[in-house]
């Protein structure tokens, strides 16, 4: 067995975070130490019920903090049309809040941080507001985690005429996402929807969840609708993208990832929508215009999607 990371999970949790959820405590090479729960998917305080709920369906005991309930400014976008008004699919489950530490989101972040220097990995799966705050108590908060990984960013600059889902984590808070990407560290990680939007878990994979009838793998296939009827619009099949456990993936395996490039980051905006890029072309040039000097990020730019599904799928139903 490789060796355990211990990691911190920062959720907006929703259908594909919960699914997250489910794979790390799945997963006999990870131990999730720490939830902290964040506004997108769902409103924070749904998240926060739902990180209660996939714990107690996990047997998970385990500090939770209540984070950030709003971007750094202006007010929170709520993906409600993507994983349902509770973030779950409106399946109706029964989620009371559960009982968390009296920090904030970012204050646990800095203490993990500070009581277990080098030994924690912290894994970002919604808007990066938690982790901006943190940045602000403690600037050199990610040269104390082993490694960042976060699922964000739309990686360099794609072909002409090609056209990307919307990075929805670094649009909610661009902001926070600057502060992030120009933080110094020991590894930030991207996994950006350059590589997961093509990572899909289709028809048979879907049933085969369905088929298993363990507990998990029930509540993995029940959530499953809410995503499955806005993604369907997409691809006219109702099959979802892998976002969140994709990034996971990586963080336990690297070898998931088959093609990265180590450069700055920036966040930019064409008026309508910000997303976090690296500051190169397909074709591995600087871009046409000057950006801000940054820390190098590791980006991702292609990874064996049939080989993590598979692993998705395994660890799940098992």
């Amino acid at each position: 067995m490789s060796q355990v990371r211990r990691v911190v999970v920062d959720t907006d949790t929703g259908i594909d975070d919960a699914h997250t959820l489910l794979y790390l405590a799945g997963r006999p090479d990870a131990e999730i130490v720490a939830l902290t729960s964040v506004y997108g998917n769902c409103v924070e305080e749904d998240s926060t019920r739902n990180i209660g709920y996939v714990t107690r369906l996990l047997g998970l005991d385990v500090p939770i903090a209540r984070g950030a309930a709003a971007p750094l400014k202006g007010d929170p976008r709520i993906a409600g049309h993507v994983h349902g008004g509770d973030g779950l699919g409106d399946r109706g489950y029964d989620r009371p809040l559960p009982e968390v530490t009296g920090e904030t989101g970012a204050e646990l972040l800095v203490r993990l941080a500070a009581e277990r220097p080098g030994e924690l990995d912290l894994l970002a799966l919604g808007p990066l507001t938690n982790l901006a705050l943190a940045l602000r108590i403690d600037p050199e908060l990610f040269t104390r985690y082993r490694s960042v990984v976060l699922m964000g960013g739309s990686g360099p600059y794609a072909e002409p005429g090609t056209l990307l889902m919307i990075d929805a984590n670094v649009n909610n808070d661009p902001e926070a996402a600057r502060a992030v990407f120009s933080a110094p560290r020991n590894e930030l990680v991207m996994v950006g929807v350059n590589v997961t939007g093509g990572t899909i878990l289709g028809e048979h994979a879907i049933a085969a969840l369905g088929a298993a009838g363990t507990p998990r793998s029930r509540f993995a296939s029940e959530i499953l609708e809410a995503y499955l009827d806005f993604y369907q619009n997409e691809w006219g099949r109702r099959i979802i993208p892998l976002h969140d456990p994709l990034a996971a993936g990586i963080l336990l395996d690297p070898s998931f990832a088959t093609g990265w490039v180590d450069g700055p980051v920036n966040v930019v905006t064409d008026g309508f929508l910000s997303r976090a890029r690296l500051m190169r072309t397909v074709n591995g040039l600087p871009p046409a215009f000057p950006y801000h000097p940054a820390p190098d990020t590791r980006v991702i730019t292609q990874v064996d999607a049939a080989r993590f599904v598979a692993d998705f799928v395994e660890v799940l139903t098992q």
